[in-house]
């Protein structure tokens, strides 16, 4: 009998912003037909937790949350610098499928319109990251940026069952589109991206033309049940 595959450590960000009428609406990406893994689903970003995610380097360049505060939050038994490498993988995959950065400067400043930040310059830096060119911690170093980690609250886990040829133990994180921002339509990993409310989506899931996996209906449902962005907010104290 074969051994279950290991699972691969993830972190996926559900990103969400006011919508109509005090609605809420979240980004969500389709899926290339050609990917190994949920090829055309529709999913949040993300992606796998590298070491260089938890580096000694990287951990230079965060703040907003310590190694230990992440271990307290994940309530698991794993080296702290592991732990935190979950928020770092979550701001660095938003940041390579949606050009979504949560960063800040030396003064605090964590706004792309900043006259030291151009957002030209940080696209193609981007481009960059995803060639493997350079990497998260160079980028920011480069720009005199610290990955803003308070920007990520922490919200669901799932781990893929044991049947799967391909497994992954993801950590899902909420955050606010930060003001000054928009993210990408599309990206090398992603065919078409889109804002909709929770109901939608799971209105057009049910109705078969919208494919998700099963953790991102399960995240959808939770959100749902919040009939207002402000009641959004204030339950999980989004800024």
């Amino acid at each position: 009998m074969t051994s279950p595959a290991i699972p691969n450590p993830a972190s996926t960000v559900a990103l969400v912003r006011p919508g109509p009428q005090d609605a809420m609406e979240i980004f969500m990406n389709r899926r290339p037909e050609k990917m190994e893994t949920y090829a055309g689903a529709y999913v949040f970003p993300g992606g796998r937790v590298e070491e260089a995610d938890w580096s000694e380097k990287m951990l230079t360049l965060v703040r907003g949350i310590s190694p230990a505060q992440a271990q307290q939050i994940l309530g698991v038994d794993w080296q702290p610098e592991v732990c935190i490498g979950y928020w770092v993988a979550a701001a660095r995959e938003l940041f390579e499928e949606a050009g979504i950065l949560f960063f800040a400067g030396g003064d605090g400043d964590a706004s792309l319109a900043a006259q030291d930040n151009p957002s030209g310059r940080l696209a193609e830096k981007r481009q960059s990251l995803q060639r493997g060119e350079l990497d998260f911690p160079g980028l920011l170093k480069s720009e005199r940026l610290r990955c803003d980690l308070s920007r990520l609250n922490y919200f669901f886990h799932r781990i893929t069952p044991e049947h799967y040829p391909v497994r992954f133990d993801t950590r899902f994180f909420l955050a606010a589109l930060p003001e000054g921002q928009n993210p990408l339509h599309a990206s090398d990993e992603v065919a078409e991206s889109l804002w909709i409310a929770p109901k939608e989506a799971l209105a057009r899931f049910e109705s078969g033309n919208f494919r998700m996996a099963p953790p991102t209906v399960m995240v959808l449902r939770t959100l749902a049940e919040h009939d207002s962005w402000q009641a959004l907010c204030a339950a999980y104290h989004l800024a």
